[in-house]
């Protein structure tokens, strides 16, 4: 594959969204569609024509009751558009749901409690490969064993929810202001800022916005947290 790889984003959480553009875009690739809803976000994909879509599956709007489904661009891709692979992103993990995304022509799988950025990296590039991207729920014991773990820097080890409450750390919110940020509990809030403290070996909320803007997952322009 010539050139930086292409991707498109359905995901309907604007920060969540944003901490992707960011980890894709710091990563050399290039984000050239993205959006929260299933309507007109087809048409932009199959005019963009980008390598990867990464998908969400359930995707609600603050302006109507209807939940969107990911999963029929999952189907019409694989109907108009078959050389654009789709990459579904979840916080669902049941093996039914996984199974019915593979039909419907996925070419793999994450789930979004569980995934680093390093792996979901080097899950867009194989996607973009053409290789499949398959959970390891789905792998006997032997294979899931034998899958290999490439080298990943602290950050790379943090999942995406991790990320997040960094970005947000990093631009100068305290717990209660993540809290009503993300919407979890302060109580979540607190957890994850611990697994921030273990994780990145810091020792205080100073050095922890550091590491996010050497990284570039902040800037110190952010610091300006509404």
């Amino acid at each position: 594959m010539s050139g930086p790889i292409r991707i498109g984003i359905l995901e309907d959480q604007q920060i969540f969204r944003d901490s992707l553009v960011t980890l894709f875009q710091g990563s050399g690739m290039e984000v050239v569609v993205q959006g929260r809803e299933t309507q007109g976000f087809l048409a932009q994909v199959l005019e963009a024509k980008p390598d990867v879509v990464l998908v969400d599956l359930r995707l609600e709007s603050p302006d109507s009751q209807e939940v969107g489904d990911g999963l029929k661009v999952v189907e019409a891709l694989r109907e108009q558009q078959s050389q654009i692979r789709a990459l579904v992103l979840s916080s669902h993990r049941e093996l039914p749901v996984m199974e019915r995304c593979f039909q419907a022509g996925a070419a793999g799988y994450l789930s979004k409690l569980t995934v680093n950025s390093a792996e979901l990296i080097t899950a867009v590039e194989q996607v973009a490969r053409g290789e499949w991207v398959v959970p390891a729920d789905f792998m006997s014991p032997v294979q899931a064993a034998a899958r290999s773990e490439r080298a990943a820097t602290p950050l790379d080890r943090l999942t995406l929810r991790e990320r997040e409450v960094l970005g947000l750390v990093a631009s100068g919110a305290d717990n209660l202001q993540i809290s009503a940020r993300l919407g979890i509990t302060e109580r979540t809030v607190k957890a994850h800022v611990s697994n921030l403290y273990r994780k990145l070996g810091v020792q205080n909320r100073v050095e922890m916005a550091m590491m996010a803007y050497q990284s570039g997952l902040s800037t110190p322009a952010d610091s300006q947290h509404p």
